[in-house]
């Protein structure tokens, strides 16, 4: 091929590539024209490929590394959606007044949103429970107000179905594993889930569900729970009486046989029972009157013949 036919392909080569590098094609394509030795041939031909190597990079290159990070974009995994805030949650469902409480104390607070990473489940008292309580919770410490807010949670994420399943004894975000135990027992009335405590007569009832996406759960409560390490125990139930025994029917009265008494003794018997040495001394007693009678009248005889005598 000659050197002018070279330099013409060339040439419609370079002007289609990026218009900074058209005046040095075209210097290079002059200097073609003027050349007659093959060594300087050859170095143009180098330079040539080079400068074509030069341009493919500068135009492809940054479309390269554009795509490439495209695709990388593309297949890397979305990032998972913070968790709720957890008394924006409450106030949102119903919970407003125990919300603000909750809001309210710095520990609660911190302790119900930690809780919201590992997985929890909360019970918020409805607004009207909230209020008729309200009077006894201003009389509590801040220490016993928080321990209060915070038995309204457990560190467990339950739905409310695997919640009708897990029935029994609860530890609460308040228990502390010393003596403190704030638990409560989860129970099942029919289709209906309840919460004891001890300090409380009757059980706090499941309204409504306010927020149910794994790992947080809040349920509306009808009461305020209550533990027994704040408020006084209720008092057990009385017995019912027992059943009064069911009488017999009334018996025949038996026939008794009368025994025959003996006839009182009469005084020959009385007489007669008396002892030897009481006999003789009652005759004593009975003789001893006649005795002087008798002894005047055996006298008389010799009186007589006394006076006869002296007559």
């Amino acid at each position: 091929m000659a050197i002018p036919d070279i330099a013409r392909k060339t040439q419609g080569q370079v002007l289609t590539k990026p218009a900074h590098l058209t005046h040095t094609t075209l210097s290079l394509t002059s200097s073609l024209h003027c050349a007659h030795s093959p060594r300087s041939h050859a170095n143009a031909l180098a330079t040539m490929r080079r400068l074509h190597l030069a341009a493919v990079l500068v135009v492809f290159l940054p479309l390269a590394v554009s795509a490439a990070g495209t695709k990388e974009a593309a297949k890397a995994p979305a990032a998972p959606p913070a968790p709720p805030n957890i008394t924006a949650a409450m106030a949102k469902g119903g919970c407003k007044a125990f919300a603000a409480l909750v809001a309210a104390s710095p520990d609660a607070r911190s302790s119900f949103q930690s809780a919201g990473d590992g997985g929890v489940t909360a019970f918020c008292p409805s607004d009207d429970a909230v209020r008729s309580f309200m009077p006894r919770y201003k009389n509590l410490t801040a220490v016993a107000k928080a321990s209060l807010l915070l038995f309204h949670a457990v560190p467990v994420y339950y739905s409310q179905r695997s919640l009708k399943s897990n029935n029994g004894v609860m530890n609460t975000l308040a228990t502390d594993g010393s003596a403190n135990n704030f638990n409560f027992t989860v129970q099942n009335e029919g289709e209906q889930v309840t919460i004891k405590t001890d300090a409380s007569d009757h059980a706090a009832r499941l309204k409504s569900t306010v927020y149910d996406k794994d790992p947080i759960a809040i349920y509306a409560l009808d009461t305020v729970l209550e533990p027994v390490e704040l408020f006084e125990p209720a008092e057990s139930p009385a017995p019912a009486p027992a059943p009064a025994p069911v009488a017999d029917a009334p018996k025949a009265p038996k026939k008794t046989r009368h025994r025959p008494v003996a006839d009182a003794p009469g005084p020959a018997a009385a007489a007669d029972d008396t002892s030897p040495a009481d006999q003789k001394k009652n005759s004593k007693k009975s003789a001893s009157p006649a005795a002087p009678c008798l002894r005047w009248l055996a006298a008389l005889p010799v009186a007589v013949a006394v006076a006869a005598a002296l007559a």
